[in-house]
């Protein structure tokens, strides 16, 4: 089976760097990057990645970066990882300057050649960790994916040839600066589908990470619809992309409700095996509306609907369709859903189910990266 590597910068990374000239020439330069050493040491003992150090040291053995004063403080690093029981299988050293522009400097692949193309290593599925910029572009340029540690964004923008935004959406999958989150993303994965549904009335997309920020991109050629979909995504933190073409020339209908079950299965695919999942989730007041929803990934579709509206549409939306969107969605999920609501205004209270459906969500997605439990006495779901 073809290994997963994770390609780990130095500077900044696994110790702090070390300005004004970001050599680590002197032992009082020597700090460790907070939390590194006890999440890293789990990374080592728990997961099925070989560990590669890969670092630029600019001039190393010239007369400005002599190599007695690297290769002491180097060791003590180096020994200090293995005591934790950290070992890499390689420690690949660039002593070039930027200038020179080889070929062998990150982000240059040149040090790596042995694993590009090489059946035995799974790049797709491996990971590029440093806190340059530059640690992406060698992600992308060795088919990789980045962990960015982001200190500061400026760090080897000189040296980069694909904008800075452009990677971050095309190849950086986390951007933290906490060796923790780090852990547990490599532990949990990320849980990110795209999926399609494509009907004679309808053709869905749909593209969704369980763990992102919240951001959006929603268009159903509903507007109302949009943004109650806008609603999941920000409040239960989802990154959630909808494009839904529609026989909007005959009505609502099959928009509204396939969209609810291309959600669903698109919830079904990302949940995966559910360990460590937190499986059940509940909530909201919105102005004078109450709204509460209780949900349950257990594996069996079941819907509760207690919520009427005296009001035919609201937007373009039909009001029965807010209905058939969550029994849709809890059929394709399996999930059951209790979902109640009483107020005044008609757009308060559906807006209040939409919210509180993902915090709902929110809650029950979550995940302990500590723990490998299934929640369940049945020992499936």
């Amino acid at each position: 089976m073809a290994k997963r590597v994770l390609f780990i910068d130095r500077d900044g990374t696994l110790i702090n760097e070390a300005p004004p000239t970001y050599q680590l020439d002197s032992f009082d330069k020597l700090t460790f990057y907070p939390k590194m050493f006890e999440y890293m040491g789990r990374i080592a003992r728990e997961l099925d990645y070989e560990l590669v150090m890969v670092t630029n040291q600019d001039g190393l053995g010239t007369a400005s970066f002599p190599e007695d004063t690297f290769w002491p403080l180097h060791n003590l690093v180096m020994k200090s990882l293995e005591g934790e029981g950290i070992f890499f299988k390689e420690v690949l050293i660039d002593r070039s300057y930027p200038h020179e522009n080889l070929p062998t400097r990150k982000p240059g692949t040149g040090m790596l050649t042995h694993y590009m193309n090489n059946p035995a290593y799974d790049l797709e599925n491996s990971y590029v960790i440093g806190d340059r910029i530059t640690d992406v572009q060698l992600a992308k340029n060795i088919g990789s994916k980045a962990i960015w540690l982001n200190l500061d964004p400026e760090l080897g923008g000189a040296e980069i040839k694909d904008k800075a935004m452009e990677l971050r959406e095309t190849t950086v999958a986390l951007e933290s600066c906490d060796w923790a989150e780090i852990y547990s993303f490599l532990k949990l994965g990320l849980r990110k589908v795209e999926h399609e549904r494509n009907t004679n009335e309808t053709k869905i997309r749909i593209g969704l990470n369980l763990d992102g920020s919240g951001k959006a991109k929603i268009q159903t050629g509903l507007g109302f619809f949009d943004h109650m979909l806008d609603q999941i995504a920000r409040h239960g933190k989802l990154d959630l992309t909808v494009e839904t073409n529609g026989d909007l020339h005959i009505d609502e209908h099959h928009t509204i409700e396939d969209t609810g079950i291309a959600l669903g299965e698109a919830f079904a695919k990302a949940l995966a095996d559910k360990k460590g999942l937190e499986r059940y989730g509940f909530a909201l007041p919105m102005d004078e509306a109450e709204a509460k929803v209780l949900i349950d990934f257990g594996g069996r579709n079941w819907l509760v609907w207690d919520a009427e509206f005296k009001r035919e549409k609201i937007g373009e939306m039909p009001t029965e369709m807010f209905f058939h969107f969550f029994k849709s969605f809890s059929d394709a999920a399996k999930c059951n859903l209790n979902i109640y609501c009483r107020g005044e205004n008609e757009h308060h209270k559906i807006e209040a189910i939409f919210k509180a459906f993902a915090k709902a969500v929110r809650m029950a997605v979550k995940r302990d990266p500590f723990s490998n439990y299934l929640p369940s006495t049945k020992g499936i779901l």
